[in-house]
């Protein structure tokens, strides 16, 4: 049984910081890629950040310098550390785990960014 199991979202002001955790099981994490995706009410879903089983990073433009993806192996667990946070980040935020060329998703988590 595979899970993704995600936390950390909620209400924060412009500017303030937040991080999401998203933790699997039923994989063996070492070997899997990891993502966070967004989606806001009527708009289509977007990569966030995603993160290889090797390390290796990548991020939307959107979010470059304020976000960073990152992975601990020995908690099976992955996390997206917001900075600088913007109202159009507002979004529910989902993991990806990606393993054996399967995808595993997350629940989402709600990450609101407003005064």
């Amino acid at each position: 049984q595979v899970q993704v199991v995600e936390s950390g979202g909620g209400l924060v002001q412009p500017g303030g910081s937040l991080r999401l955790s998203c933790a699997a099981s039923g994989i063996i994490f070492s070997g899997s890629g990891m993502a966070w995706y967004r989606q806001a009410p009527g708009k289509q879903r977007e990569l966030v950040a995603d993160i290889t089983s090797g390390g290796r990073t990548n991020y939307a433009d959107s979010v470059k310098g304020r976000f960073t993806i990152s992975r601990d192996n020995a908690k099976n667990t992955a996390y997206l550390q917001m900075n600088s946070l913007k109202p159009e980040d507002t979004a529910v935020y989902y993991c990806k785990v990606s393993w054996l060329r399967h995808d595993y998703w997350g629940q989402g988590t709600q990450v609101t960014v407003s005064s």
